[in-house]
């Protein structure tokens, strides 16, 4: 893996085109640089020390995985739509040795569904007590609070989003969220907001060009 062109070797005299290293290293530089003009604003910077201490990524569902909207059919089974690119952001934070977990008010086979197509095994539905499940689950990790993050959207995920280490919320989130959280996502629920959060803490973490650069070492 490459992060900079100084770590390929010098090409040949006679090549007219660029090895696959210069043009990995090439794309990577190219992907950072366009993420950072998009989105590494004052408030992102401002985060990242908080967002470098977190071991768990707890997420609120319905307004954050998803966009809030709730179909049912005509048998009556909930239907909610998620967004692949919010899956693949939790993958990446697995693999950077963050642990994710939902709790939501509501319960849903949809949601099983998609937590075991992510295969996320921290799964809590039906809690209104979120804090209680915040403190057990800490406990359980032998975590403290600033090593954990949570991203909410409306009232009753204010009293957890008082306690975590780094707050977050989506941007179409009630004003009182807004006002309260340490970082607000350029995205609405259901939309990338989840991703957007999952780049922050990877990026805080100094592996943003690491696991870029393994997806582009495949090209």
């Amino acid at each position: 893996m490459h992060e900079n062109d100084e770590s390929c070797p010098s090409p040949h005299k006679d090549t007219v085109y660029p090895g696959d290293c210069e043009f990995t290293s090439a794309l990577l530089q190219k992907a950072a640089s366009r993420t950072e003009n998009q989105e590494k604003g004052y408030a992102w910077r401002r985060c990242l020390p908080k967002a470098r201490e977190v071991k768990l990524l707890l997420l609120d569902v319905d307004g954050v995985l998803t966009n809030g909207s709730i179909a049912y059919t005509d048998e009556g089974s909930e239907i909610k739509t998620f967004n692949s690119r919010d899956g693949f952001g939790m993958n990446l934070l697995r693999q950077a040795e963050v642990e994710i977990g939902l709790i939501t008010a509501r319960s849903s086979k949809a949601l099983n569904r998609r937590a075991q197509d992510l295969n996320l095994t921290r799964v809590y539905q039906g809690k209104r007590n979120k804090v209680a499940v915040f403190e057990e689950v800490i406990a359980e990790m032998e975590l403290a609070p600033h090593q954990v993050a949570y991203m909410g959207d409306d009232w009753l995920d204010l009293a957890l989003l008082a306690r975590v280490g780094l707050s977050a919320t989506v941007a179409d989130a009630v004003p009182e969220v807004i006002e309260a959280v340490d970082y607000v996502a350029r995205r609405p629920g259901g939309n990338g907001a989840v991703r957007e959060v999952c780049d922050l803490i990877i990026d805080a973490k100094g592996l943003y060009r690491q696991l870029l650069g393994q997806y582009l070492s495949r090209l």
